[in-house]
């Protein structure tokens, strides 16, 4: 399989236009994964836009790619979307990029009551920052068209007003319905998981009031930086992705 990168600027190219990698993404392509001149490659946008080419310049500051085909790919619908909530050690992250790689269409940082984790202040900002540089590099290495978005950290109270528009499920081991059971309705689909010690009773009561549905994943219990990716690829089976 060709190697992939993302150029955000590669919007408008077209069939017989060079794109070029430069700064971090050249370096990269031209020291880490040793790519040669008449190598073939294909570079998103990460928006939908697809180009496969062949590398006509490589060095260290800048990769000149010839493109020789342009597809474009419509955005999944319905989404998915990851609530992940903050959890210690790289736990949350770990989910975050194993979602990624599954397919999750965006990923909703979540400050939950029994987060360990905090942002706050300036963490606010280098926390988002640091998952979408996972998200970015999980998506090169799936070959994925779009590049999920990291939203704004949530509360439980953004959460709820989500599903007023889009339909949450909760990852709950107490619930009775499995998500394996439920028939796609057409509307976005918000996973919603906890931190390492679970959804609070106030949270499933107050997201549930809202709307939310409760779902048993398995038998087992799963750790937070399992469970959202195990959902997302019972989800994929049933929205035809797989």
């Amino acid at each position: 399989m060709a190697l992939h990168f993302l150029v955000e600027n590669s919007s408008d190219a077209a069939v017989g236009d060079l794109v070029s990698l430069t700064g971090a993404e050249a370096k990269h392509a031209a020291v880490v994964r040793r790519l040669r001149v008449g190598e073939a490659v294909t570079v998103g946008d990460g928006a939908g836009v697809w180009l496969t080419g062949v590398a006509e310049e490589v060095s260290p500051s800048r990769v000149e790619v010839r493109v020789s085909v342009r597809s474009e790919e419509s955005a999944p619908h319905p989404r998915i979307v990851l609530a992940q909530a903050l959890a210690k050690g790289d736990r949350d992250e770990l989910a975050v990029q194993a979602a990624c790689e599954l397919g999750v269409d965006e990923i909703v940082p979540w400050q939950a009551s029994r987060s360990v984790s905090r942002w706050e202040g300036p963490k606010v900002v280098k926390g988002r920052e640091r998952w979408s540089t996972i998200v970015r590099e999980a998506a090169k290495q799936a070959h994925r068209a779009w590049v999920p978005e990291v939203s704004p950290p949530a509360t439980t109270a953004d959460l709820a007003v989500r599903a007023a528009s889009q339909r949450l499920l909760l990852l709950d081991p107490g619930a009775s319905t499995r998500l394996s059971d439920l028939e796609p309705d057409g509307r976005d689909i918000v996973l919603v998981v906890g931190p390492e010690g679970g959804i609070s009773d106030e949270e499933l009561t107050k997201l549930s009031d809202a709307g939310a549905e409760r779902v048993l994943l398995g038998e087992t219990v799963l750790r937070t930086s399992t469970a959202g990716p195990a959902a997302i690829a019972v989800l994929s089976v049933a929205l035809g992705r797989w």
